[in-house]
């Protein structure tokens, strides 16, 4: 039975996932502690096994500051922390905040207020790519354009409304408690998952552009190939769990490393079919590549490239 979420919510968490996160960690707490809100808040970070001292400055910042509370994430996997952390904390409104994000100023009252005014069951907001310097630049470029990472809301836009994710997310505690909270064993994509399935018990996913979060990207191709081999691997993984979770644009990146393998094919038995498709999708990613501005165009074209074919590369062949 879908909870009554008609009331505003009369009290506010924070949960912060973090792990190796020693030089964003203390940007996030700052912006997050000092947000202008009329409800208080309280912060609880879950930490996982890191090579630097995380930790350590997460429990500074408890010293400092009563409402920052640090516990301990064996596993190190961010669902796992997320659902600890929900769990320590009391807030009737539950906002999920990474360590790489720092929350503009009126983000927490801006979140209270889009929550109560449409009863939805998760609020998010709009995931902004800023690159600081060297490839994380290019890369955000190729992150913001719709040709890279796909048309899915959250990655840009004006619309308000209900749709199927959003960026980070402040849920509802009654709605996150009917449908279970995330599934510790997907590695990546589990923001998509919960939020299927708190659609599916009847609750809003609500988008609201006016909640826009800086987001720094990979800093190297490698890292990025790596990082969209996992999406498309788990994202795999949610399909065969949720068949009818399937949008198109999720099909298009396995779509074309299958067509350039058989284009392949083609071309080494001598047909001119198989130059089709690589010319077609090379002169599309010119083309975009084109309009983008900001970073190198070539180094452009190698992120559009290395998030197209490392996801569905990750969708058809990840284990």
């Amino acid at each position: 039975m879908t909870a009554d979420l008609s009331t505003p919510p009369l009290s506010l968490s924070v949960v912060i996932p973090a792990r190796d996160a020693a030089e964003v960690i203390d940007g996030c707490l700052e912006a997050l502690l000092a947000q202008d809100v009329e409800l208080e808040f309280d912060v609880v970070v879950a930490t996982g096994p890191s090579g630097d001292d995380t930790a350590a400055r997460v429990d500074a910042w408890a010293v400092r500051d009563p409402r920052v509370r640090r516990i301990e994430n064996p596993s190190g996997l961010t669902p796992a922390a997320l659902n600890r952390a929900i769990a320590e904390s009391s807030g009737d409104l539950v906002v999920r905040v990474d360590a790489q994000a720092e929350v503009p100023k009126g983000y927490l009252q801006r979140v209270l207020d889009t929550a109560g005014r449409t009863g939805a069951g998760n609020v998010g907001g709009i995931q902004q790519a800023v690159g600081a310097s060297g490839w994380s630049k290019p890369i955000a470029v190729a992150m913001g354009s719709r040709f890279g990472a796909g048309p899915a809301q959250f990655r840009g836009g004006s619309y308000e409304g209900p749709t199927d994710t959003v960026y980070l997310g402040a849920f509802r505690r009654a709605a996150l408690d009917e449908v279970g909270g995330y599934d510790e064993t997907l590695v990546r994509n589990q923001d998509y998952e919960l939020n299927w399935r708190l659609r599916q018990a009847g609750y809003l996913v609500w988008l609201d552009p006016g909640l826009v979060v800086d987001y720094t990207p990979r800093g190297s191709l490698r890292a990025l190939w790596s990082q969209y081999f996992e999406y498309g691997r788990w994202k795999r993984v949610v399909l065969l769990r949720h068949p009818q979770s399937l949008r198109a644009r999720q099909v298009a990146a396995p779509g074309l490393v299958f067509g350039l393998v058989a284009s392949l094919v083609l071309a080494i038995v001598g047909s001119w079919l198989g130059l089709v498709l690589p010319a077609a999708y090379g002169l599309t990613v010119v083309g975009f590549t084109a309009r983008s501005g900001g970073a190198p165009k070539l180094r452009v074209v190698s992120a559009f490239v290395t998030m197209h074919l490392a996801w569905g590369a990750g969708f058809l062949f990840g284990r």
